[in-house]
């Protein structure tokens, strides 16, 4: 295992046994606590194979009463699990609707979206039946990525409504990256949501919470200063290079991938004084453009090997699903070199330099877990600035689950006001037919009556029913009455209020 000195750190790739532990949350919980909540805070356990199942709070008492949906989170990132682990779940940007379609089919979900990048796998799920759902997805992504349940399971997190929100909020922000402030996670947030939206999966809830998701990225950005000066991943891969070269003048590089992640590499090898500049891509033409517009020199994707001897650092960030820079390749290039020191920066998901490259001699690979050494200063610098998008974060959590709470009053007060004017209308028809002699206008006059009574009948209890529905025990009070005036919500009406 290679290992390299960043200034007084020393760096090792992390090896992570075990996954988080913690509660699943639920309905109940009240706001948010001032501050950063742990992983231990926010995710569910499972013991085995089987998960620990929530029995109290709202969400058991309500699951007997009436259909009920709720968010579910369903993910691993960078602080639960090890890059190894990551590309297992990485779903390449072309197969997200693909993988959208099959998930929808094969698990009861009302709507879903999937945030899928180098630092985390994420389904956001509306559901009916979170314990259901938890099993059902998980055994989707044992399907859908061919790898065996117990290589991932146990690095899971699960988060359930509230906890839902608010991780989904903080990820948009910028807090939970693994470089704090950096801002490519909320253009990636808005890809997830568009894909959603046009695989028409991302309906009323889902799509109300990731406009406020987004909302609060963009807010987090203008009303704090957690981006200024703010890392990327690309940045820091220079940073480690520069730790390990010095001075980067003279130095030739080869950047392998031409996408956004290699021309913001680009970006800042040229500003710290690379003097040669290689770019290989899939795409010869798109090469060429990076090349020419940073004075580098366009390679033949399937020939970039044969360039590794005149480089020496290599930065990799394709999409490969396999291993692209593999240990006979880089062995070659060795020997050309006369084993003078060759790096790799690794900042791929999935991986792109095979593993075995670090047991060669003078071969120092790097992946994208060490750079989190380089960003831990990052991080600490920016601590204050986490506190005051947590305050945003809490406030916007507030507002959403007030909204999303009053989603299962909705259907009930449409039934009470539908029950009202039934009974409204019959007693009045029935009034009238025993005065026959009324005027067209007095009859307007008893029909707007009646209605008048109805609606200040009606307004207290509806009034009522919207506070309740934003408090903790407010279903309570929305069952209560649903069985005093015996209503009967269907699933359709349900469905017509909720967007499902």
């Amino acid at each position: 295992m290679a290992a390299g000195c960043i200034g007084a750190v020393c760096v090792a790739r992390p090896r992570r046994t075990g996954g988080p532990a913690g509660k699943v949350p639920d309905r109940s919980q009240g706001a948010l606590p001032r501050g950063r909540r742990t992983q231990q805070e926010d995710t569910s356990t499972h013991r085995g194979n089987s998960f620990l199942i929530f029995t109290g709070g709202a969400s058991a008492s309500r699951r007997g009463s009436h259909p009920a949906v709720y968010l579910l989170t369903i993910g691993l990132n960078h602080k639960t699990a090890p890059v190894e682990v990551r590309e297992k779940l990485n779903i390449p940007r072309e197969r997200v609707g693909e993988a959208l379609a099959r998930l929808r089919a094969e698990v009861a979900v009302r709507e879903a979206a999937l945030l899928s990048t180098c630092n985390r796998s994420e389904m956001h799920l509306v559901i009916d039946d979170w314990e259901d759902a938890l099993r059902g997805a998980t055994a989707f992504l044992e399907r859908f990525h061919g790898c065996v349940r117990s290589e991932f399971e146990k690095y899971l997190y699960h988060h359930v409504d509230r906890s839902c929100v608010g991780h989904l909020f903080r990820v948009a922000s910028g807090i939970d990256s693994m470089i704090v402030g950096e801002s490519q996670i909320l253009s990636q947030v808005k890809a997830a949501f568009d894909v959603a939206r046009a695989e028409q999966s991302a309906r009323l809830v889902l799509d109300e919470l990731f406009r406020r998701a987004l909302r609060v990225g963009k807010r987090s950005r203008t009303e704090t200063d957690i981006s200024a000066g703010a890392l990327s991943v690309g940045s820091a891969a220079v940073e480690l290079a520069k730790t390990i070269f010095g001075d980067l003048d003279g130095r030739a590089v080869m950047l392998l991938g031409a996408g956004e992640m290699g021309e913001l590499t680009a970006r800042h090898l040229l500003d710290n004084g690379v003097t040669r500049f290689l770019v290989a891509n899939r795409s010869l033409d798109r090469a060429t453009e990076l090349a020419r517009a940073f004075g580098g020199e366009p390679v033949r994707y399937d020939t970039y090997s044969e360039h590794l001897k005149d480089v020496d650092i290599l930065i990799s960030s394709t999409s490969a699903p396999h291993f692209v820079v593999t240990r006979d390749a880089v062995a070659l290039a060795l020997r050309k070199r006369r084993d003078a020191p060759l790096f790799f920066i690794d900042i791929a998901v999935p991986r792109d330099v095979e593993p075995a490259v670090n047991r060669l001699e003078n071969a120092f690979v790097y992946d994208i877990d060490d750079i989190q050494a380089v960003v831990a200063g990052n991080r600490a610098e920016r601590d204050s600035e986490v506190s005051r998008v947590e305050t945003i974060v809490e406030r916007e959590v507030n507002d959403f689950m007030r909204w999303f709470q009053g989603l299962a009053v909705r259907p009930v007060i449409a039934s009470l006001t539908s029950r009202a004017q039934q009974i409204r209308d019959t007693e009045v028809e029935q009034a009238l037919r025993r005065m026959p002699d009324l005027s067209q206008k007095q009859q307007e006059i008893i029909r707007a009556l009646g209605k008048g009574i109805a609606q200040k009948i009606l307004h207290a209890p509806i009034v009522h029913l919207r506070q309740s529905s934003e408090s903790q025990d407010g279903y309570v009070e929305v069952e209560t009455v649903r069985r005093l005036f015996n209503l009967e919500v269907t699933r359709e009406e349900e469905n017509a209020h909720r967007g499902g």
